[in-house]
């Protein structure tokens, strides 16, 4: 199985609660070309995760938007906070699939493809927003993923 990490796009810093943050107006042109970018590769995952945070929801549905035919299901366990080996017992849930997508946070993110890698430093990765990791997982255990690839956002 295929997994990416998308984590969410650009979000204003000022809102009533971090869980309410929208998108900036860079932030929807962010998730836009992170869709565009896909097509282009030719990668349509077979499902697509999303935090319950608001920048989550707004990326993953734009991206899903540009995608076509797939929506983003809402997971509690994609909220920040949650721990490397709290996201590899989640996932297992969808292993029968070929690629699966999430959209999350940090450091959540760098910390668990860390985990996967079987990096001895969980702060060797930093994922900045709307960069798309890919790491390819035979078996959902800890230091058998390869990364096959990290593009950020400057680059789709």
């Amino acid at each position: 199985m295929v997994l990416f990490f998308l984590r969410h796009a650009e979000a204003e810093r000022d809102a009533e609660t971090d869980f309410a943050r929208k998108l900036t107006s860079k932030g929807v042109d962010q998730a836009e070309k992170a869709g565009k970018f896909l097509l282009r590769l030719g990668i349509v995952p077979d499902v697509i995760l999303t935090s319950p945070l608001v920048r989550a929801r707004q990326t993953a549905k734009i991206v899903a938007d540009r995608l076509g035919d797939i929506e983003a299901t809402e997971v509690p366990w994609l909220a920040a906070g949650m721990a490397p080996e709290t996201y590899l017992r989640e996932i297992q849930e969808y292993s029968k699939n070929e690629s699966v997508m999430v959209v999350g946070h940090e450091p959540d993110f760098s910390e668990t493809i860390a985990y996967l890698l079987g990096l001895p430093d969980p702060d060797a990765l930093k994922i900045r927003k709307t960069t798309l990791t890919a790491v390819q997982i035979g078996q959902i255990n800890p230091g058998k993923g390869q990364l096959q690839f990290l593009v950020p956002a400057r680059l789709m």
